[in-house]
């Protein structure tokens, strides 16, 4: 099962808006939310609401691929997110998440039994390539116990 599949499955937000897992990396996560009356604004594009799901969904999405193999040992969290809307967006958009630190040293923190944080930055695009919004979100992976 990909980590699309996962959380498709297991995160009922994910089915709500009928989120598209394009690309799951731990280099890149992608995300489309279709265009969908239901989960548009007053002008006919998706709901700012909406738009910051699919955002914070990429985030999460990149965050599983870069440390999924330490989940024995640690829980992922959102610690916040900021998010600046930049030109409207109509029709259908996508989502691309990168990593802002290296996997490495999120790891190495950790293992001194820290609780390390790190930025996602999240691009979200319309179908003609210009950019909507943008996000960062501040993720941490708190250790067990």
């Amino acid at each position: 099962m990909s980590i699309g599949e996962m959380l498709a499955a297991t995160v009922p937000m994910v089915r709500t808006l009928n989120l598209e897992y394009l690309e799951t990396t731990p280099e890149r996560a992608v995300l489309s939310l279709p265009d969908q009356g239901d989960f548009h604004n007053h002008i006919g594009g998706p709901h700012a609401g909406a738009m910051f799901t699919l955002a914070e969904s990429a985030s999460g999405a990149i965050v599983l691929a870069a440390f999924g193999d330490q989940l024995s040992r640690a829980v992922p969290l959102a610690v916040s997110a900021e998010i600046a809307y930049k030109k409207v967006a109509l029709g259908p958009v996508k989502a691309t998440a990168t990593l802002g630190r290296p996997i490495a040293d999120v790891v190495a923190e950790l293992d001194e039994g820290r609780r390390p944080e790190f930025p996602v930055t999240v691009a979200i695009t319309r179908e003609d390539g210009a950019v909507t919004g943008e996000m960062t979100v501040i993720w941490t992976l708190r250790p067990n116990g």
